[in-house]
């Protein structure tokens, strides 16, 4: 599989399934098969293009931390479930090498790495080997800066570097700009969140899919004062179509029907926007 070999004229939808209790969004979390089954064939009869699986939070501003085992038992169980009854791409948001290369064995096609590739050394290899390919989230340690689509461009440049260098073509990576995980002192993170989303369009030099997740988070509910994630899915369809109006090819999300109509509006407007100079 290739991201280049999937029509992006259209932005696609990644469907998210959590088997972590830990995660930020309860309404995510699935852990009994059935419920398990049900989601799936749902989102994917919704449009979803892709499903994501993660079996541990990867939430910075919470307690996640699992045991390796834990996560490798989460992931495989959902994966392997999953995979008998959809017929779309698959990927594991894991951070760890040893899950994802257990999830990609269980039937996942995808690596989601928020790390872009630098949290586990091994990750890039795994990649390699199995020969799928890599979501890259930018990741870099951030505190004052006051130009967040630059820092994002520069910590993507270095992820992309790695992937290079262990022979991951590019037609196998797409980009993330990591919305909610870059917490600088200042600006405020939602700031921070809001000017990458305003500014996204300039992360088409690299030529690569920009995948986008909005859904539900936490700058979100800072902007809106809804504290529940439950009370934020019109924020987050808001998020979407300005994501969707700059350039994202993938919109990674909790709420595929909502979505996906989010998606089909912000993009059939956007084709008529007229460009001057």
């Amino acid at each position: 599989m290739r991201f280049t070999g999937v029509p992006l004229d259209e932005p696609k939808i990644m469907g998210v399934i959590n088997v972590s209790p830990e995660s930020f969004f309860k309404g995510s979390v699935k852990q009994n098969e059935e419920e398990l089954i049900e989601t799936a064939i749902q989102m994917v009869n919704e449009g979803a293009s892709f499903i994501d699986v993660g079996a541990k939070s990867t939430a910075p501003y919470l307690e996640t931390q699992i045991p390796i085992e834990e996560e490798i038992r989460r992931a495989v169980w959902a994966i392997s479930t999953i995979r008998e009854h959809v017929n779309v791409p698959i990927s594991i948001d894991t951070t760890n090498a040893k899950v994802a290369e257990e999830a990609i064995k269980a039937g996942a096609d995808i690596i989601n790495d928020v790390t872009g590739l630098k949290g586990d050394p091994n990750m890039a290899r795994v990649a390699r080997e199995y020969d799928v390919p890599v979501i890259v989230c930018a990741h870099k340690e951030v505190r004052n800066f006051t130009d967040p689509i630059h820092k994002v461009i520069e910590a993507l440049k270095e992820s992309l570097q790695i992937a290079y260098k262990n022979d991951i073509e590019k037609n196998k990576i797409a980009i993330d700009p990591a919305i909610g995980f870059l917490r600088p002192q200042y600006p405020p993170w939602y700031e921070w969140d809001s000017k990458v989303i305003a500014n996204l369009n300039l992360l088409k030099v690299f030529g690569l899919p920009i995948l986008v997740g909005v859904s539900r988070k936490s700058f979100v509910g800072a902007i809106t004062g809804r504290k529940d994630p439950l009370e934020r899915l019109a924020g987050s369809l808001a998020a979407t179509a300005i994501a969707v109006w700059n350039g994202a090819n993938i919109i990674r999300t909790h709420d595929v029907k909502e979505t996906l109509d989010a998606i089909k509006v912000a993009n059939f407007i956007r084709k008529f926007r007229e460009f001057r100079g």
